[in-house]
């Protein structure tokens, strides 16, 4: 019989796809695997018997390396979209890249139909100035094909030295024609919080993505506001838009900043004992200021987790348009120093309430698209997790389809105008504020 193996895991992957180029890390350990049984011993005397054949007759020598490489990443990528096999030096640069400073584009990325499809753009990167949009489908790169590529094998032609050039093809929903882009690589900082006032009576924060800064920058701003708003704050509003996700444990704390006590999500894998509970932990440092949080389609995992928890508390008012859907725990499970990691799907997490969110998304207490004309709304949408070949299934009806488009210029952006006015008590709805279940708070179940 086959020895079970444990693991020392060093993270759960909650961002969608690959960061170009970055990946999120959440350190928790896996369920141990099951023994094998006769019947899978033959089918790995198959894959050495195939392994064998080809080292022997195929027409060129191919490296030893490269067959096992291909064969793990087949073998993973075909679980599910975020699956997948790890060199070392992916690896090593994904540990690198949550720290939030890392050389490459800029952009989220995922597979859809074997083409590398944008997740959403890192603001103020070379990606998101040189106009590559949330949907885009990256068709070629330097004018080779993608078709046929895994997304590791992908994004490493995507990196490259800094300050070197590449040219990428898009196919953009609703174009005949591909469009060209022409990119620099840069040292890529991510400044994952961004804060402002708005006026002389609301805080705006905008999260572009969880890693290892988020937590802080997130305290920071709500700090600096409070202090130079004063009695005059009204509330808060929490822009998640176009955010592809990150560290759990990152978001676990970040919404922590807003409740006082209560679960904030749960992962659940194959057995029961594999089921995690995470709860508020540090106490809400708004003081229970009013919340509205903006999503969109480019929202996703852990933004669904933060917005999630937020919308089950009754604590905030979710607004916009419909999150991505991505609600699936990835595990990086390392294998020795110089074999690199496998990216594993190992759980589907849930809001506080028990929804999943895998292939449904967060839907809005009040839904808005975004101010554009009919025609042009569609080229914005993007399809969300249930729309990627070979995801897991929702728990229910799947739904796809929803905006990403947010206006460059806060004066024109209707959906956080319209959390002004509501915050400002302009506009009245019945979703603001949301109205708690007396003596519930913190406690959803």
């Amino acid at each position: 019989m086959m020895q079970k193996t444990s693991y020392m895991v060093l993270g759960a992957v909650l961002g969608v796809g690959t960061m170009l180029a970055t990946s999120h890390l959440q350190f928790f350990a896996p369920a141990q695997g099951r023994g094998a049984t006769a019947d899978t011993y033959r089918q790995l005397n198959l894959f050495g018997d195939v392994f064998e054949r080809v080292r022997a007759d195929y027409v060129d020598q191919p490296k030893d390396e490269q067959l096992v490489e291909s064969a793990l990443n087949g073998m993973l990528s075909a679980l599910d979209p975020h699956s997948g096999y790890l060199s070392a030096r992916s690896f090593r640069d994904m540990q690198v890249q949550t720290r939030g400073e890392f050389g490459g584009l800029g952009i989220e990325v995922t597979m859809e139909n074997g083409l590398v499809k944008v997740v959403a753009p890192i603001d103020d990167t070379p990606a998101a100035r040189a106009g590559v949009r949330p949907g885009d489908l990256i068709v070629s790169l330097d004018g080779d094909q993608v078709l046929g590529l895994t997304l590791q094998q992908a994004v490493e032609k995507m990196r490259g030295s800094i300050g070197s050039a590449i040219s990428i093809k898009v196919q953009r929903p609703g174009l005949d024609e591909p469009v060209e882009i022409k990119i620099v690589r840069d040292i890529i900082k991510i400044v994952s919080v961004r804060s402002r006032q708005e006026g002389e009576d609301v805080g705006y924060i905008r999260i572009t993505q969880f890693n290892e800064q988020t937590t802080d920058g997130v305290r920071n701003a709500i700090e600096q506001i409070s202090t130079a708003l004063g009695p005059k704050l009204k509330g808060f509003i929490l822009d998640l838009r176009n955010n592809p996700g990150g560290l759990l444990d990152q978001s676990i704390k970040v919404s922590s900043a807003f409740i006082d006590r209560g679960e904030i999500v749960s992962t659940r894998g194959r057995r029961p004992e594999d089921t995690r509970r995470e709860y508020a932990r540090g106490g809400d440092l708004t003081k229970g200021k009013p919340m509205i949080v903006l999503v969109n389609g480019g929202s996703a995992s852990a933004s669904e987790i933060v917005s999630g928890a937020l919308q089950d508390h009754k604590r905030a008012t979710i607004l916009g348009t419909r999150s991505f859907g991505k609600g699936s725990v990835q595990t990086i499970i390392p294998l020795g120093q110089q074999n690199g990691a496998i990216r594993l799907t190992t759980a589907r997490y849930f809001t506080p309430s028990g929804r999943s969110i895998q292939a449904l998304g967060i839907d809005p207490d009040i839904l808005l698209q975004p101010d554009l004309p009919e025609a042009d709304r569609a080229k914005t949408e993007t399809k969300g997790e249930a729309a990627l070949r070979g995801h897991l299934k929702a728990e229910g009806e799947e739904k796809t389809a929803s905006s990403s488009y947010v206006a460059a210029n806060p004066l024109e952006d209707n959906q956080l105008q319209m959390a002004l006015s509501l915050m400002r008590g302009q506009t009245q709805n019945a979703a603001f504020p949301p109205q708690a279940t007396p003596g519930k708070q913190g406690s959803v179940r």
